[in-house]
């Protein structure tokens, strides 16, 4: 955990409630950062929230562990979890709102649109994991249309990943 001051941090399931709180730092004339997570945050994680923190008035991070994203012999229940531990990893680091929603919230059963990056999807990682780019793609573009912001912060260590982005 980082030493900073801690900051009124506000978790938020319910897409409108981001998306408030994203316009009313606009109208306040706030550059908008935005971290998106699938938690069990480390110091990688951290330090992002950080960078947003310095480049922009008002930060934003997400935790959701994307389901879709998970091939058929990986363990979506066995992600691990750690709520609180995350949630003050991020209010130390400096963000305001944490973005958590649930399945249902990012995946409603009428949910039939996917994102799928031609040619970057099943090659390399995507080859031995199928559909897990497409779930990536899917759910940073829903992450992106919900909470639109003007930054957006991620890690580098995943090559094929930082490509589909």
């Amino acid at each position: 955990m980082t030493s900073s001051p801690s900051r009124n941090l506000q978790v938020v399931e319910a897409v409108a409630d981001v998306r408030a709180a994203v316009g009313a730092a606009r109208r306040a004339g706030h550059t908008v950062g935005f971290v998106p997570t699938m938690g069990a945050l480390h110091a990688g994680h951290v330090s992002l929230i950080e960078r947003a923190r310095a480049e922009c008035g008002f930060v934003a991070a997400s935790i959701f562990v994307n389901p879709t994203q998970f091939g058929p012999n990986e363990d979506f229940n066995r992600y691990p979890r750690p709520r609180e531990r995350d949630l003050e990893l991020c209010r130390n680091a400096g963000a305001e709102r944490v973005f958590y929603p649930t399945v249902e919230t990012m995946y409603p059963t009428c949910h039939r649109t996917f994102v799928e990056v031609s040619g970057l999807s099943d090659v390399l990682e995507g080859k031995i994991r199928p559909g897990h780019f497409r779930g990536v793609a899917t759910v940073v573009t829903k992450l992106f249309l919900i909470v639109l912001a003007d930054k957006a912060y991620f890690g580098q260590k995943d090559y094929q990943q930082q490509l589909l982005i």
